[in-house]
């Protein structure tokens, strides 16, 4: 019991470290103005070594075993599902870029290829996790595997704010006359990936693994002296992570639902409207994936601001919370470079089509579409003679 409660004590010395310095306690011997574990998620700051284990009389060391041990399972699933599915939209966006470039497909490969390296780090994350958030991979790993996180976080935000605004365009420009100047899709592309490793930065110069109480901890450690850097470091998460994405994408939304609407009256009975359907369900799914998968972390991370401000007072609810929902709005983050490459593929008819004719090739049967007739035995005939 005493060991527990000497536990306890030192999962609310780190917890106050993060939300509230005055309550430090210095035996827990983390440094102030420090963040425990993964960056890009308010850095868990309620899950310091073995907080689960000693919350009193909420759980036991087995349930907080299984708990742990649950997510890393679901980081590992995420990891498969992200590699398969963001592998697939690399391969068909690239074919389809290949015969028809256009700006909007310039963006989902970037965006495919951020989520991609991010879904690498997961395995990371997961071992740190089933190991009750000790660090074994050193300190060179924690700012490496850190930074890529952070960085994926502010990468596919920026893309999946820049393909809104060029799908309005690109619906806009197909029903006005076109415009030219438009800027090419590198200079565009580069300049998003500029302002996410700007945005990263404070998180490469930070990342450490530390020793704190016999265990190594991945964590973000900022100066002592100087501003409350960070509070600095979440409400710069949550306004340029997620603030400023998602008034973009509910902006080019309702633009482009408002253009829609007004060409309506314009449009002949049948496949118009049909369009206008699917655009208006493309942009919800899109929206509210954003909306779901962040809206939890960045509540919380908000929470803990807040509390590190003073603003509001702390107390044993926003423990529990964060030992609790923390984790699950850790996953729901994380989902969402999974579903990216579902929202913006599947619900693509073209892609559909891409994808059924490369499951087509897989299984070797030739392409049976209404006017694919005398293409198949075509390219039959010239892989035999191959």
């Amino acid at each position: 019991m005493a060991s527990a409660r000497g536990s306890c004590r030192v999962a609310r010395a780190i917890e106050s470290v993060i939300s509230l310095s005055r309550l430090t306690d210095a035996s827990s011997g983390l440094p102030p103005n420090s963040s425990v574990g993964n960056g890009s998620e308010s850095s868990r700051p309620a899950w310091g070594p073995r907080c689960l284990d000693c919350l009193e009389g909420a759980t036991g060391a087995g349930a907080a075993l299984a708990l742990r041990a649950l997510i890393a399972c679901a980081y590992l699933v995420l990891c498969a599902v992200g590699l398969v599915g963001n592998v697939l939209v690399l391969v068909l966006v690239r074919s389809q870029q290949r015969r028809r470039p256009s700006l909007l497909n310039c963006f989902l490969l970037n965006l495919a290829a951020t989520d991609l390296q991010f879904v690498l780090t997961l395995p990371f994350w997961a071992a740190d996790t089933v190991r009750d958030f000790s660090w074994p991979f050193g300190g060179a790993m924690c700012k490496v595997v850190l930074t890529l996180t952070v960085l994926n976080m502010y990468a596919s935000s920026f893309f999946l704010s820049a393909m809104s605004v060029a799908r309005y365009c690109a619906v806009v420009g197909a029903l006005r006359p076109s415009r030219r100047g438009a800027p090419p899709a590198a200079c565009v592309c580069g300049f998003l990936w500029a302002a996410a490793v700007l945005a990263t930065a404070p998180t490469t110069l930070f990342a450490t693994a530390v020793w704190v109480g016999g265990e190594p901890l991945c964590l973000l450690r900022f100066p002592d002296r100087g501003p409350d850097w960070l509070a600095l470091y979440h409400l710069q998460k949550i306004a340029v992570a997620f603030v400023l994405p998602l008034a973009t994408l509910g902006t080019c939304s309702l633009l482009l639902l408002r253009f829609l609407r007004r060409r309506r009256a314009s449009w002949s009975s049948g496949v118009r409207p049909r369009r206008r359907s699917r655009v208006t369900r493309a942009l919800a799914c899109v929206l509210l994936a954003f909306l779901l998968c962040w809206l939890p972390n960045q509540a919380l991370t908000l929470w803990g601001v807040l509390i590190k401000l003073d603003a509001i007072p702390w107390d044993r609810a926003y423990f529990l919370a964060q030992a609790y929902l923390f984790p699950v709005s850790i996953c729901l983050a994380h989902a969402n470079s999974c579903l990216n490459p579902l929202l913006y593929c599947l619900l693509r008819r073209d892609f559909r089509q891409g994808l059924r004719e490369m499951c087509g090739r897989a299984k070797g049967t030739p392409n049976l579409r209404p006017g694919s007739e005398g293409r198949a035995p075509a390219s039959t005939l010239s892989n035999n003679q191959a």
